[in-house]
């Protein structure tokens, strides 16, 4: 089916800011930035992604927003209107073709966390803390698949609804509800007994810790956050009018995200100090600190249960904010190369 609809526009800066912002406060805030920080040096680390954010990101995120606004085409189209040399149609189609290749990551990762949803939910918050749930869960082939499904399927309606309808509409109702839900899981965490250490850590940057690998991390942290070089911010752009300021957009984006991405790592560093008095192991865990240790810090909280479904329902959003703008990156290429309809 041929598309001849008028390319579709956010309502105006509220949209757009939202959007950009829930594309930005994702996985990578949530379940990424956290170990990450752990891993490499806590507050010499959030120092170093801070700065990296206020320069290289700042003028990226503009860099991209301009781009799509100008050209009014998605990533493909709009390489290709600013320049003809093979370069553009090559920075074009890898900008279109990541997304693509992030989103079932993104599904699957978001699929773990509906399923811990649904247990936080059903009361088993005590099973979920157990050493061997989370290897026992993702070998479950049928189990992890429908969670996918379930993830992919959310995913997919909000885009199918449109610009305005979908995308804008939704992140106007999640991210307020996921600074709330940040704001009170952050206090909780750390005012547990012993999580003013974890604070200590993540907050005040000790550069014995430094290192060029934490330089490294952080930059590559600050692509994955705030979506730079995967086409959704020149898809953004081109849904963004005229009067619209890139600028203070960018401003509030970069504010948004990275002030979740520090309460990401309030939520979970503090506690996990809490649980296992500052013992660095417990720190290190990595990819799993979301699913193995810190339903481990809930279950041994007062009100863990509650605080566990509170805690996923606010990843659960940020996954979708982030699926969702991958997602229509593609939708918005296939609008444009191929006539599609949405």
């Amino acid at each position: 089916m041929k598309n001849n609809e008028k390319r579709s526009t956010f309502s105006g800066k509220l949209g757009l800011v939202l959007s950009a912002a829930g594309a930005s406060v994702g996985l990578g805030n949530i379940w990424r930035f956290p170990y990450l920080a752990a891993k490499y040096g806590g507050g010499i680390f959030l120092l170093i992604y801070i700065i990296l954010a206020l320069t290289f990101g700042y003028t990226m995120i503009i860099a991209e927003t301009t781009l799509g606004r100008m050209t009014r085409k998605s990533p493909v189209g709009a390489f290709r209107k600013f320049g003809h040399s093979i370069w553009h149609k090559f920075g074009g189609w890898i900008n279109a073709i990541i997304p693509i290749l992030i989103v079932p990551y993104y599904s699957v990762i978001g699929g773990w966390v509906v399923k811990y949803l649904i247990e936080y939910i059903k009361g088993n918050g005590h099973t979920l803390a157990s050493s061997d749930y989370f290897s026992t869960f993702i070998s479950n082939g049928v189990s992890t698949e429908l969670c996918f499904i379930a993830f992919a399927l959310m995913t997919l309606v909000i885009v199918f609804a449109g610009v305005k309808n979908g995308i804008e509409r939704v992140s106007k109702i999640m991210m307020p509800i996921l600074v709330v839900l940040s704001c009170i899981i952050t206090v909780y965490s750390v005012t547990r007994p012993g999580a003013l250490e974890g604070v200590k850590y993540f907050l005040v940057p000790n550069f014995k810790n430094f290192s060029w690998m934490t330089v490294v991390t952080a930059m590559g942290q600050m692509f994955y956050s705030l979506s730079i070089a995967m086409g959704i911010l020149v898809t953004f752009g081109s849904y963004t009018e005229k009067e619209v300021s890139i600028e203070g957009s960018t401003e509030n984006v970069e504010v948004f995200d990275t002030a979740i991405a520090m309460m990401a790592g309030l939520m979970i560093i503090p506690a996990v100090f809490a649980f296992s008095n500052g013992n660095m192991e417990n720190l290190n865990a990595g990819p799993s600190l979301m699913f193995i240790t810190i339903p481990k810090v809930f279950d041994s909280m007062g009100l863990g249960t509650l605080i566990g479904i509170l805690f996923f329902v606010l990843v659960l959003f940020a996954a979708l904010t982030s699926s969702i703008a991958l997602t229509e990156c593609a939708v918005s290429t296939f609008q444009d190369e191929l006539g599609w309809s949405r």
